[in-house]
């Protein structure tokens, strides 16, 4: 008998012929989160094992952010061909518990001599006679006791939520505009989830934002990692090019410049990384540089694709979304990010491009602008 976690997986299933490259890479992932905690994690039988943990707990909370895991369940692994012992041990499971319970039994191997109900009904039957606080509710029972039969017989209660989706490094690369504010992280995360492996870019502008906007940004780009396994991001200076905006353009474009800046740079960094694509947390018409001529007018100004999660979320969506995967009270720091400076009381919400290219041709150092910013990066490995 031996304590172990077995993890779940759901999306892969579906794979087909292609399902051993998907499970070999989440196999991997897990490993790699799980780092120095564990040296024993094997695939086997459409299940990942997780055995000799040095500390379950902590190995528990580095499944949890493994994309590509669908559940992770705190096991008894025993011989499946002693029953009575397997019957003793769903007792030792239950006991203590009051209230109705169900159990549940997948008979994964055909040839075992009783099949799921059999399984359920031997099962049941031996508990209730040796706990009396317990009673059979088989439509909204307290307790859920699981037995799977496979190489061996395997015993569970609780069972404990993965994020799903798809194994990081399954579907490309992608490189998000982070930054300090909630929707940025949120978008990142939608991404990754999908098994896209992901770098972030983030503008400053010292001295208008200071040394606490820079460690709140590269915070959150360590909670995404958490997820993500690891994250190159990208420190652009972006001072000098605000000030050439902000003293040059029309008032009423220069929110709109910023971003067409911040995209160009973005994807000279991101063909530099192998991305095949950008991110950014853009809603519809959350603010004047995201309605949807001003985001026609972003999008210009680069080749990739531009993906955007959270394009049809209002803001209570998507708080709720950076407080369950933990983003929200970072991003609500208040500490300003370079998208706050120079405000204009007046931008422009329905622009026309022409109109916006016009306005770029006061700045007539736009490259040299450009290549200085990303030359000066600061990259930083988490």
């Amino acid at each position: 008998m031996q304590e172990l976690l077995m993890v779940r997986y759901g999306e892969i299933y579906l794979k087909g012929l292609n399902r051993p490259y998907f499970q070999n890479l989440l196999l991997a992932r897990i490993k790699s989160a799980l780092n120095n905690l564990t040296s024993k994690v094997t695939l086997h039988d459409s299940r990942i094992y997780i055995r000799d943990m040095k500390d379950s707990a902590a190995c528990l909370h580095a499944v949890q952010r493994v994309f590509g895991v669908h559940s992770i369940c705190p096991a008894i692994e025993m011989d499946k061909e002693d029953f009575a012992a397997v019957c003793e041990q769903a007792f030792q499971l239950m006991s203590g518990l009051s209230g109705g319970f169900k159990v549940f039994a997948r008979r994964a191997d055909k040839r075992y001599e009783l099949d799921s109900p059999q399984i359920c009904a031997a099962i049941g039957e031996y508990v209730l006679k040796r706990n009396k606080d317990l009673h059979v509710d088989v439509k909204n029972p307290e307790h859920k006791l699981n037995i799977e039969i496979r190489d061996k017989a395997y015993l569970y209660i609780n069972v404990f939520a993965g994020p799903g989706g798809m194994p990081i490094g399954s579907n490309g690369k992608a490189t998000l505009l982070l930054s300090g504010g909630i929707d940025s992280p949120v978008a990142g995360y939608m991404i990754a989830k999908r098994g896209v492996a992901l770098s972030a870019v983030h503008f400053y502008s010292f001295p208008y934002t200071g040394e606490r906007a820079k460690q709140k940004v590269l915070k959150l780009a360590q909670l995404l990692a958490a997820y993500c396994g690891e994250l190159r991001l990208f420190l652009v200076p972006f001072t000098e090019i605000q000030m050439s905006i902000h003293e040059k353009c029309p008032a009423d474009y220069t929110t709109l410049i910023m971003r067409r800046f911040m995209m160009k740079i973005a994807e000279i960094i991101a063909k530099d990384e192998k991305s095949q694509a950008l991110i950014t947390g853009e809603s519809i018409g959350q603010v004047a540089s995201q309605t949807m001529r001003s985001l026609a007018c972003t999008d210009a100004v680069v080749t990739l694709p531009v993906f955007r999660p959270v394009i049809g979320f209002d803001k209570i969506d998507i708080i709720s979304y950076a407080k369950n995967i933990g983003t929200f009270a970072t991003s609500s720091l208040p500490y300003e990010d370079c998208c706050t400076v120079f405000t204009p009381k007046h931008p422009q919400t329905q622009p026309k491009i022409e109109a916006v290219e016009e306005a770029e041709l006061f700045i007539d150092n736009i490259e040299d602008l450009i290549n200085q910013a990303v030359q000066n990066s600061e990259l930083i490995q988490l």
